[in-house]
């Protein structure tokens, strides 16, 4: 809609403009600070500049009026029903964009795979398949991917917990648990489930190699299955592991580009010259590759595929990594700017005002599948897309619990479930309603119509800024808006029935729309 407006602005102009949404819309739908911009060019106060580009500004589609150097534009009854209309009768195309050429892709949560995902994953898992779901509505090519980091000791030391606590608590040895080691009952589970595929035999030290990768697997499945529990599905998955063969090449394209060095008898990355405070070690003494090594192998990987634009999702203890990750994409050859990197902030949750248990299954965290468990994955998904990621992020869940308008999700189901309910009162359909004049509506209806319309610039503003909490809170004011209007007026039985019914259907279309894209389906009746 707004696309529409600006080419038509910029055919009776001859400019580019730049429109904004002022607070009142009873003011204007949208307005222009173009004279502004323009007053020393033009040797003009932006007064006068205003009020003659509002005189040219003539259209069918919206009148312009000049205010405090501002140029209002008002859209007319006429176009906001025939963008109705066409949305009502696509709605599965509704706030879609054009087919971009370009490639993205995102990659999140990647989670070390010795356990169940934990509280702290979630806001990585949930912000990613958003932003995926976002970006593909608006004509972006996205791939999402999960980087399994199955090539370092933490696999080892999975298998050695696995083995340490076969021997404990099912042969009832003695044990000594070294300082690090995988806690939690799901890891006695994983020893019972061992023993019985495998036989008490299994726990024997020369087993660790086999009992690590199976219990890796495990904890892939497993891992799948809580972000399939929350409607998140990654399509493509990576082994570090599977990468390891391309080390040796990949160290050779570091010194051919002059990225990399030998001291002590190790090898280093300069990443010191881009940006991060010290040089690292890529290769140890001992020839054992470190940490750094498999992702610099990873991302040279990436980058071989070809994407135009690359999104890592990182918790925001990794701030320190990104200056060496991309000085190694850098000397990989490659243009470390097309890698972005977006760090999720930890998260606090209560329960009736006091900090939430800890998982005894887990050991020392909060499992993901215990908060879907307790709050749904609706209202999971919603809280965590709720603010930026790099803010801090508390909640409690008995407040997500609650079945009033106090709770953000219960208010704007609630507006779409109140548009079948009157619909069902009116005994009518969609199909009753869909040819309806909403051109005849007053303007605060009208107001209604063009807010329900916007959703396709919030989801390119929300994209684009990566503040994809702009979503909710468009949600969230739609909401309060038409329950404000439906309070305000009748609408069964009115003269303006079908008229009426056709803007709420457009408004649940719309909340329909914008839920499903945080991975919500709205519900079509609420039960207290």
């Amino acid at each position: 809609m707004k696309s529409e407006i600006l080419d038509e602005i910029r055919a009776l102009l001859g400019r580019d403009v730049v429109l904004e949404k002022p607070k009142d819309k009873n003011l204007a739908h949208y307005a222009s600070p173009l004279a502004f911009s323009l007053a020393k060019e033009l040797k003009k106060a932006p007064k006068m500049i205003a009020e003659d580009f509002a005189q040219k500004l003539n259209s069918a589609n919206f009148s312009a009026s000049a205010l405090n150097g501002y140029i209002n534009l008002r859209l007319s009854g006429e176009f906001l029903n025939h963008i109705a209309t066409a949305a009502l009768k696509n709605q599965e195309n509704f706030a879609k964009g054009k087919k971009r050429e370009t490639k993205t892709m995102i990659e999140y949560v990647s989670a070390n795979p010795t356990g169940p995902l934990h509280i702290g994953h979630v806001r990585g898992a949930v912000y990613g398949d958003t932003l995926a779901r976002v970006g593909r509505h608006l004509g972006h090519e996205i791939l999402t991917e999960y980087y399994i980091n199955d090539a370092g000791n933490q696999i080892d030391l999975l298998g050695i917990s696995i083995i340490l606590v076969g021997k404990e608590k099912i042969l009832g040895q003695t044990v000594e648990y070294p300082e690090s080691y995988y806690k939690g009952d799901y890891i006695e589970d994983l020893a019972r489930e061992a023993a019985k595929e495998f036989g008490n035999e299994i726990f024997k030290d020369e087993n660790l190699e086999m009992l690590a990768n199976w219990g890796k697997e495990k904890m892939l499945r497993l891992i799948k299955s809580n972000l399939s529990d929350a409607g998140i599905s990654i399509e493509n998955w990576v082994s570090e592991k599977s990468l390891y063969d391309k080390l040796g090449a990949t160290i050779e394209k570091l010194k051919a580009n002059g990225g990399i060095y030998e001291s002590d008898g190790k090898l280093w990355i300069k990443s010191s010259d881009l940006g991060d405070e010290k040089d690292r070690v890529v290769v140890r003494d001992d020839g054992r590759p470190t940490y750094l090594a498999g992702d610099i192998v990873y991302h040279n990987d990436k980058f071989e595929r070809g994407f135009d634009h690359y999104i890592n999702i990182w918790g925001a203890d990794h701030h320190g990594y990104i200056a060496r990750v991309k000085s190694s994409i850098h000397f990989l050859g490659y243009d470390e700017n097309k890698l972005e990197v977006i760090l999720a902030q930890m998260v606090s949750l209560l329960k009736d005002g006091e900090a939430y248990k800890m998982s005894k299954r887990a050991g020392n965290f909060i499992l993901m599948s215990d908060v879907v468990n307790e709050i749904g994955s609706d209202a999971l998904r919603f809280i965590f897309i709720s603010k930026k990621p790099d803010t801090a992020l508390e909640f409690d869940v008995d407040e997500l619990k609650v079945q009033d308008n106090s709770n953000p999700i219960f208010y704007i189901n609630y507006a779409f479930a109140r548009v079948n309910q009157v619909f069902a009162k009116a005994e009518k359909r969609l199909n009753d309603v869909i040819d309806a004049d909403l051109s005849r509506l007053n303007e605060n209806a009208q107001n209604l119509l063009f807010e329900a319309l916007i959703l396709d610039e919030v989801l390119e503003d929300a994209f684009n800024s990566r503040n994809l909490q702009k979503i909710p809170d468009y949600l969230k004011s739609l909401a309060a808006s038409f329950h404000k209007f439906y309070n305000e007026n009748r609408v069964v039985g009115s003269s303006d029935e079908k008229e009426l019914l056709k803007l709420f259907a457009v408004v649940a279309m719309t909340i329909k729309t914008a839920l499903n894209l945080i991975g919500i389906d709205p519900k079509a009746k609420m039960e207290h």
